[in-house]
């Protein structure tokens, strides 16, 4: 797949790649997400909508693409080992690769409806 200029990404490519939210992992690898929480805001990271994509493979080998609500968050380097560990605890993951992006920038926009209620915007 070619590039578009630059870091675009090419007309029609998601900003943020798929889920597999079919695989029978999935709702497991999200509920092991939920148990993560930024220490500054008491909500989970999943709900934050910091989790961008959860992809697991026939091998059940998962790779997650996670940002932070912040470049320079002060748990910038811990917060991909927290998930990491949350998630190679389930039954039946083989392995977890966690990597960190800023593409697209994370926004308020991105919290799910009990995240805003939570932090009081609903």
């Amino acid at each position: 797949m070619s590039q578009a200029q630059g870091s675009e990404a090419a007309e029609g490519t998601p900003l943020i790649r798929p889920s597999s939210t079919e695989h029978p992992l999935y709702d497991s690898v999200v509920e092991a997400c939920r148990s993560v929480y930024d220490p500054e805001i008491p909500v989970n990271i999943y709900d934050l909508g910091l989790i961008y994509t959860i992809v697991i493979d026939d091998e059940n080998a998962v790779d997650i693409t996670m940002t932070l609500t912040a470049p320079g968050c002060p748990v910038a380097g811990e917060m991909p080992g927290w998930v990491a560990d949350a998630v190679s605890s389930i039954d039946g993951v083989k392995q977890v690769d966690v990597e960190m992006t800023f593409e697209p920038q994370w926004g308020m926009d991105m919290m799910s409806d009990e995240a805003r209620l939570e932090l009081g915007f609903m």
